[in-house]
């Protein structure tokens, strides 16, 4: 038998144990209502699809692409930050285009991260934050992160208890699975400050920039002056554009750390299909009525589930952000774990949720709903969960 170290630090995909489950009650005829995986069921726009058909057409956008993404994509990331945070991203040494951010966090954390050092993320987080890290030979050092957790307060701790000491920092907010979103920029401005003062790389996920409910409005850390001293930011097409699928995100900020990331891109692909490049630029520079219909429509359905299981008796606070809820498991419950109860919802409400601890230490206590089915369907699930936890 071959054995390979870097597999060997990679822990068993525990959502993969509840998709087999899943998939069993499916071949069996079950219907299972699946609000586990963020995977969006929305449409992608008529404009956007229309666009990288003319352009798929087209035989000289079949060729090889750019690695770093082609300069008017670069150039329609630039307008975007002017106009939504006026911040200025120089298109050529500040932005690159990565084939959805996934793929941009692991090759990024590959060309900066050396066996030895070490990087904080929070607990729970998405677990490409901390795995990024363990593929690229590096350690992890967790940082809590929930409800009445300071954040900030447990980074210092957590980078003051570490040694050798944080090299790098990655956060996300609004964040996934929590749901836990910030209030101004001073908890921006105070982390730009202790990367100065430490010498720490600061690498922030926006993912969720649009997906905002109750007129909350989601900072961007490039806000700050100096951010670009220190980080960079990540934006995904995939929720603002219901373009999972086609796998579109970017990084901007620092010269040095985009550079990086740009070098070692050189090296491993050719870029995406120019086709979605073409219809990815009329996404950010097009019509964007259709994010806001987007996210009318993920807050509508967050109402739903919050209002029926609240009616259900399992009370859950309304998230302010993503398309996710995070939710605290009934208490007598909490003695079988995230992933068994999972498995109890599959089996006794048939629904498929995503269990707490798959993503990583303070998560065994809740699970993660995604807002990815229509109202009916969540109802439809709101009466399983019913049945299921009063049972």
């Amino acid at each position: 038998m071959f054995e390979f170290n870097r597999i060997k630090r990679l822990p068993p995909y525990v959502f993969a144990i509840v998709n087999h489950l899943k998939m069993e009650y499916r071949h069996k005829g079950e219907d299972i209502i699946d609000l586990g995986m963020g995977n969006p069921d929305l449409p992608t726009p008529k404009h956007i699809v229309a666009k990288l058909c003319e352009a798929a057409n087209n035989p000289r956008n079949h060729r090889y692409s750019a690695s770093k993404g082609i300069t008017q994509l670069r150039v329609a990331i630039s307008e975007w930050y002017k106009r939504r945070y006026n911040v200025d991203i120089d298109p050529e040494s500040e932005a690159v285009v990565t084939i959805g951010c996934k793929e941009g966090l692991s090759h990024l954390a590959l060309a900066t991260v050396q066996p030895g050092d070490v990087v904080m993320t929070p607990t729970p987080a998405y677990p490409i934050h901390p795995y990024s890290v363990i593929i690229a030979g590096g350690e992890v050092s967790s940082i809590p992160i929930g409800p009445g957790i300071d954040f900030f307060t447990e980074m210092e701790r957590t980078y003051k208890k570490t040694w050798p000491r944080p090299k790098m920092l990655i956060i996300n907010f609004p964040h996934n699975p929590t749901t836990a979103v910030l209030e101004g920029l001073d908890f921006f401005r105070k982390v730009v400050d202790f990367a100065k003062e430490n010498n720490i790389i600061v690498i922030h996920d926006l993912a969720y920039a649009d997906l905002v409910f109750d007129d909350y409005k989601a900072p961007s850390f490039l806000q700050i002056p100096g951010a670009k001293d220190v980080g960079v930011e990540f934006f995904s097409m995939t929720k603002s554009y219901s373009m999972a699928g086609w796998r579109v995100g970017y990084c901007v900020g620092n010269k040095d750390i985009v550079g990086a990331l740009i070098k070692i891109k050189s090296y491993l692909d050719y870029g995406m299909f120019q086709p979605i490049q073409i219809a990815s630029i009329v996404a950010l520079r097009g019509p964007q009525d259709c994010v806001e219909e987007m996210r009318k429509t993920y807050e509508f359905r967050r109402n739903v589930l919050i209002k029926g299981l609240n009616n259900a008796g399992w009370c859950i606070e309304a998230p302010k952000a993503t398309m996710f809820v995070w939710a605290e498991m009934p208490e007598p419950f909490k003695k079988m774990g995230s992933l068994e109860f999972s498995k109890y919802l599959i089996r006794e409400a048939k629904v498929a949720v995503s269990p707490g601890i798959g993503f990583g230490e303070g998560g065994d206590n809740y699970v993660r709903f995604a807002l990815v089915e229509n109202e009916h369907r969540i109802k439809q699930a709101i009466k399983g969960i019913k049945k299921a936890i009063n049972k």
